[in-house]
């Protein structure tokens, strides 16, 4: 099962459209055409076979003179049968839409983004009839970045660095510039980015350090989000209180041995009105038929 540390190593780039081209020209030197739109299409990449494959992310990027896909993979660790499906995500896509593709791999460990560079040669040898090269993204090539003028110039790609580098030494230096950086943008954006690097850190130190900075420092955007979770705080526990009262009812109607039909049950469950839920509770005690609980 994906972890949120997977999920946000590629989940990353849907936030930013044009976060994809901006790293790969940043870190690997390659420059993509010029980039006017990015949009994300469905990762399904399953053919006409009893198994199924799904890529990460999937990114349409509108160039000059036509579209650029760009496959996004999170790889957490080495994994060959993964790694032999990387060509056909590419060949599958370039088919479909009949443009060109890339597939850009990224990875919080070392030896991961090393494996994941070597090329993958398909044929005899001397004579590859595919030869598959990946764009990789690691720790050991993506910048570390520790001062607020560098953190500026892109505050999403520094919230890539920081995931990347969660696990290294120069974690808490990178949150620390990552965080000052925040209260530059606007407050919306940079609390669901607060919230967004929260939640893709993981189990792990550098989660709890960006913990400490967000309850420590006084910002605009950790006032949102501390608004937004107590709202959501709110809305789970009503949630939760008329689930609770809705099987309350039904348990006290089976009991007292009164059928409860699907229509009926539906009706019970899916109510949102806690009072009304507390009034059946109250007629279920002591109904002797459906049409009394209503009444």
């Amino acid at each position: 099962m994906p972890t949120s540390q997977h999920e946000g190593l590629h989940q990353i780039f849907q936030k930013d459209g044009a976060l994809a081209a901006y790293a790969i020209q940043r870190v690997l030197g390659v420059e993509l055409p010029a980039v006017e739109k990015v949009s994300v299409i469905n990762s399904d990449v399953t053919d006409h076979q009893p198994i199924e494959r799904r890529v990460d992310t999937a990114l349409v990027l509108e160039c000059e003179p036509g579209s650029h896909i760009l496959i996004i993979e999170s790889q957490d660790k080495r994994d060959e049968d993964k790694r032999r499906s990387w060509p056909h995500y590419v060949t599958y896509m370039h088919t479909k839409y009949g443009c060109q593709v890339s597939l850009l791999v990224v990875s919080r460990r070392a030896g991961t983004a090393r494996w994941a560079r070597e090329p993958i040669e398909i044929g005899v040898p001397d004579h590859s009839c595919l030869t598959f090269r990946a764009f990789v993204l690691g720790p050991d090539n993506t910048p570390v970045i520790t001062d607020l003028a560098t953190a500026c110039e892109n505050v999403v790609f520094t919230v890539l660095a920081a995931l990347i580098h969660g696990r290294s030494r120069s974690s808490d230096a990178i949150l620390e510039a990552l965080f000052a950086a925040l209260g530059t943008i606007d407050v919306e954006t940079a609390g669901h980015l607060a919230e967004f690097t929260e939640r893709s850190l993981g189990r792990t130190r550098a989660r709890q350090k960006w913990r400490a900075l967000l309850t420590a420092k006084a910002r605009p955007f950790v006032s949102s989000i501390r608004a937004e979770g107590r709202a959501e705080g709110r809305a789970e526990g009503r949630a939760e209180a008329q689930t609770v009262l809705a099987r309350a009812v039904l348990r006290a109607l089976g009991r007292r041995h009164i059928q409860v039909p699907e229509a009926a049950r539906d009706r019970i469950m899916e109510c949102t009105d806690l009072a009304v839920l507390e009034a059946w509770l109250d007629r279920a005690m002591t109904a002797e038929t459906l049409d009394e609980l209503f009444a």
